[in-house]
């Protein structure tokens, strides 16, 4: 994913959110990675010929790593293929992607993930990492062969929107993985005690719809951290959404366990009361909770004990969410959107930009190990250039997704991605844009 055109970015914000350090200046691309970059950069840094552009003070940044994305590829490709949901990442300033293995086959066979892999690299305009599945199946009984798939190129493991519920099967896979040095990622919530369809409380019963306890969540968080504590695994809750999962978080760090933990786009800016009229594409998992827990995963994130933040992107069609709100398929799309969303909280003075950058970029790239997520000289190029202050109404048919599951139907939002590079490349362009 690079080219041989040179770009100069000048009159920029430089936001790096590994350093933690915000300047102003100038930016040079070529071969894939960041060349030089400073307030007095010289404008021969690049050889004749190189592009010039004048960003004329917007922000550039690291592009933003998205640790969660259902994609239908192979198997479901009319909600979304890997093709669609690359241009909806690009267009929101996503350059990385890893997609949950729920798909038809499922990613449980080194071959699925070397299809994958080679379906991305043909069709998808940023990068697409797969995750495979942690048991066979994705069934809770019998576990993948964690090697083999890593070997193929799986990013880590997962049974996706399924919790592993055998605590002796999540005992010998945190084992097993310790050995690969492969990190699992958990779905923490237990199926057999949710058994409803929006957060449990008051609202819940003047809507006349069955509640799900923050306990599913918070016993299978406890659970697992016995577990981790029992046998050193690296470990990482896909998404907690109540002030109790924090609390637990919060000793686990505390007594030194290899644990990291990430929250939806959807928990952080909605909360339950957002489902109004029944409103289905707010029916989410984990459901939308209370103020107050909203509130909680943000301080949280805001201390750096919630590593990321995911868009938890779920396409459904049309007849998956147009059902009585106790029946219909749970999810929303969220990638295009993840960046504006998020902007919510620094708007709203509850994070500072270097920090939700941190928490979309630089922080995913640690965990899986890469090189992205810094705005640093040899670093690759995979950049952002967006206006946070810029602002938009979201009309679903501007999303790039094949479904339009969006929870930010017709919402005001800031902070618009005007150009999008993967490797050096310019993957996404708004139409005017530096014109």
């Amino acid at each position: 994913m690079q080219n041989d055109h040179p770009i100069l970015f000048t009159h920029a914000t430089l936001v790096d959110p590994a350093s933690g350090t915000t300047s102003h200046g100038s930016i040079a691309v070529e071969k894939g990675v960041i060349v030089a970059m400073g307030a007095g950069l010289d404008p021969h840094v690049l050889p004749d010929g190189a592009e010039k552009i004048d960003v004329q003070g917007r922000v550039i940044a690291p592009g933003l790593i998205d640790l969660r994305a259902f994609v239908g590829e192979p198997g479901h490709e009319y909600r979304e293929t890997l093709a669609s949901a690359s241009k909806a990442a690009a267009a929101g300033g996503v350059t990385t992607v890893v997609t949950m293995p729920d798909t038809h086959p499922v990613v449980d066979d080194p071959a699925v993930v070397d299809f994958l892999i080679r379906r991305a690299r043909d069709t998808a305009s940023v990068r697409m990492l797969p995750a495979a599945a942690l048991t066979k199946g994705m069934l809770g009984q019998e576990m993948t062969e964690f090697g083999l798939l890593k070997e193929a190129g799986a990013v880590f493991m997962t049974d996706a929107r399924t919790a592993v519920a055998d605590p002796l099967v999540m005992r010998r896979a945190l084992t097993y993985a310790r050995d690969f040095d492969l990190l699992l990622v958990q779905h923490v919530e237990d199926q057999r005690l949710a058994g409803g369809v929006m957060n449990e409380g008051e609202l819940a019963s003047r809507l006349g719809l069955s509640g799900i306890a923050r306990e599913a969540e918070t016993l299978m968080l406890e659970r697992d951290m016995r577990l981790v504590r029992l046998t050193s695994g690296r470990y990482h809750a896909a998404m907690i959404s109540c002030a109790d999962s924090v609390e637990i978080m919060q000793r686990a760090r505390h007594d030194g366990l290899r644990v990291s933990c990430g929250v939806s786009i959807n928990s952080l800016t909605l909360n339950e009361n957002d489902i109004g009229p029944y409103r289905t594409f707010l029916k989410l998992s984990p459901p939308l909770r209370a103020e107050e827990d909203r509130q909680a995963v943000i301080a949280a994130l805001a201390e750096g004990l919630i590593d990321v933040i995911v868009s938890d992107h779920d396409p459904q069609d049309v007849e998956a969410k147009r059902q009585p709100f106790a029946d219909c398929a749970d999810g929303a799309v969220g990638l295009q959107t993840l960046l504006s969303a998020a902007m919510r909280l620094v708007h709203g003075g509850d994070l500072s930009l270097v920090t939700l950058l941190r928490a979309l970029s630089t922080r995913p790239a640690d965990l899986l190990g890469l090189p992205q997520g810094r705005l640093q000289v040899g670093a690759p190029a995979d950049l952002m250039v967006f206006d946070p202050d810029e602002p938009y109404v979201l009309e679903p048919d501007h999303l790039h997704s094949l479904c339009r599951n969006t929870a930010f139907d017709q919402a005001r939002l800031q902070g618009v991605v005007h150009m999008t590079l993967v490797g050096g490349r310019v993957v996404h362009r708004l139409q005017g844009a530096f014109a």
